[in-house]
């Protein structure tokens, strides 16, 4: 069964985390320019990116951080792409 409140919700959430998270603006274009994800896709990807992360903040009783949440890519990652 789809959820479209949820759905809504989630598009909504994931584009207004664009505007107001670095972090989250850079795993969208990531999405976008590697994977090759359209902005529907992208957006949806960050979305269940961004509910898992709540999801770990509520099992362990954590805050959230963003830092932690959306990690500089490590150096080792990006010569290996290279």
């Amino acid at each position: 069964m789809k959820n479209d409140r949820l759905n809504h919700a989630g598009h909504l959430w994931a584009f207004a985390a664009l505007t107001a998270s670095p972090g989250a603006k850079v795993h969208y274009r990531r999405r976008r320019d590697q994977h090759g994800d359209w902005h529907a896709a992208a957006l949806r990807h960050l979305f269940n990116r961004l509910v898992g992360q709540i999801y770990h903040c509520l099992q362990h009783g954590e805050r959230y951080d963003e830092t932690l949440a959306f990690p500089p890519p490590s150096e080792g990652l990006e010569a290996a792409e290279a």
